[in-house]
């Protein structure tokens, strides 16, 4: 099961956390300050960090930053008493994948941590690159070309397309993509999926009305054939 490392220096809130946690099987880490949590982000390589801000020694912004400048990739949940935009966008800026402001619910401190456990492990099984006949696409940098010319796509078909790249040849299902793309605090429906698959046939196929690349899977919802670069 995943670990996750709670750094937070309020003791009821910390034991609180790791209880629920743990009640739903995941492995707990803690640290009671920004210095030894960072320490332990470094040493244990959690899964998942939740991160206090206003703590002693080093405060929440400061322990992302720094994670962020060692490179370390782990999804980061803020959780802070602070709800002003200016604190959710500092927050953000240090390199937080998502943010909670207290108090929370039980079930969306789950549903956060789902979700960015399931963003990671995707991004983690995503290929860099996908080379689909002359057109070469940068999953990483989101750019994509065909020869010098430039492809003009969105955040969500980048997104469409590095999951169906997971697995190639493998359907997704279209409540896959709304789950996984646009999240679940979004209310798209199944029929946003297939306007967008039509957006990106538009851009990457030759010949959209029979696509060689980004295949139907009628009752299901999509795959990619690909070529590796």
């Amino acid at each position: 099961m995943e670990r996750i490392l709670i750094i937070e220096d309020e003791l009821p809130m910390r034991t609180a956390l790791a209880d629920v946690l743990t009640g739903e099987g995941y492995r707990v880490l803690t640290a009671a300050d920004g210095e030894q949590g960072l320490k332990r982000a470094i040493s244990e390589k959690p899964d998942l960090i939740l991160l206090d801000i206003m703590m002693p020694k080093l405060d929440g912004y400061a322990v992302c930053v720094e994670l962020r400048r060692l490179s370390n990739p782990v999804p980061i949940l803020m959780l802070t008493a602070k709800g002003q935009l200016e604190d959710r966008v500092t927050g953000l800026d240090a390199g937080a994948d998502d943010y909670l402001v207290k108090p929370f619910s039980t079930e969306e401190l789950l549903a956060r941590i789902r979700a960015l456990l399931r963003r990671f492990q995707r991004q983690a099984n995503t290929p860099d690159a996908l080379v689909l006949g002359d057109v070469r696409i940068d999953l990483i940098k989101q750019t994509a070309v065909r020869g010098k010319k430039t492809l003009r796509l969105t955040a969500k078909e980048f997104a469409m397309l590095g999951l169906m790249a997971q697995e190639p040849g493998q359907p997704v299902s279209r409540e896959r993509f709304l789950d996984l793309v646009w999240g679940c605090t979004a209310f798209p429906t199944t029929r946003t999926v297939d306007n967008h698959i039509a957006s990106l046939r538009g851009k990457i196929e030759r010949n959209p009305d029979e696509p060689r690349w980004i295949k139907t899977v009628h009752g299901v919802g999509y795959k990619l054939e690909i070529t590796n670069p």
